[in-house]
């Protein structure tokens, strides 16, 4: 991965999305680069393409693909960093409550509500779905503790939205989102020390703390193997002497 010249900026605005929670890395951060403030910027999915376009973040964590597939952030790198459980969100005295785990199958005759800012990509939608479609998730979630309709999102967002009037359940065979990093090519200094940081390398290991040794030549690697077995008391080329009979 190519770096560029070392930054300069006295700040690094990184984009997360909800149910993302970046604070172990933001404390690693704040120790590495005291002098460098990262400034936390919370986004939607479908807003992230635009945002690192525009300049106005410099790296985002987010949903993969979903993040690219919304709008086109020009040239990018991006990491996945783990895959998320999908669950459906359903009210707590739902049927759907009185089992551990469910398949797509088991949806055929509900009623699903699908937002504008679906943060899953779903092929073949189960069920029947909802034909109002909410804004944001947060809306749609609302509709779901109202009685109009199910949904589909991963696990972490039915945590970031839990209420008393309702529940949630894996959905064993649908499909999966990843949450991951996002940032425009090419690598920032800065960009590559947050990666370094999620990849927990060590910040003696972090680029640009140290040149590589240089490589030595078959001479010079032949005269330093002389030097240190003549500093152990051996002489190249000799073994130990046969006791005389």
């Amino acid at each position: 991965m190519d770096v560029t010249a070392p930054d300069n900026a006295s700040s690094f605005r990184l984009a997360f999305v909800p149910g993302v929670t970046p604070s172990k890395w933001v404390r690693t951060w704040s120790e590495r680069l005291p002098k460098v403030r990262l400034e936390l910027v919370p986004i939607d999915v479908a807003a992230c393409a635009d945002a690192l376009r525009d300049g106005r973040v410099q790296m985002a964590i987010t949903r993969l693909p979903d993040a690219v597939s919304h709008r086109d952030p020009g040239p990018h790198h991006t990491i996945e960093l783990y895959e998320e459980t999908t669950v459906v969100v359903v009210p707590k005295d739902h049927v759907i409550t009185a089992v551990d785990e469910i398949g797509l199958a088991d949806l055929a005759d509900e009623q699903l509500l699908w937002p504008l800012d679906i943060p899953l990509v779903v092929g073949q939608k189960p069920g029947t779905a909802v034909e109002h479609r909410p804004e944001t998730t947060t809306d749609a979630i609302e509709l779901v503790a109202a009685g109009t309709g199910l949904l589909l999102v991963p696990q972490s967002l039915a945590r970031l939205h839990h209420r008393k009037d309702l529940a949630y359940c894996p959905v064993t065979d649908a499909p999966t989102g990843s949450v991951g990093l996002l940032w425009p090519a090419p690598t920032s200094e800065l960009a590559d020390e947050f990666i370094g940081i999620v990849r927990g390398r060590k910040a003696t290991s972090s680029r640009g703390q140290s040149e590589p040794a240089p490589k030595r030549s078959a001479k010079e690697k032949a005269a330093a193997k002389r030097a240190s077995r003549e500093a152990a008391g051996k002489t190249p080329g000799k073994g130990p002497r046969k006791p005389r009979r």
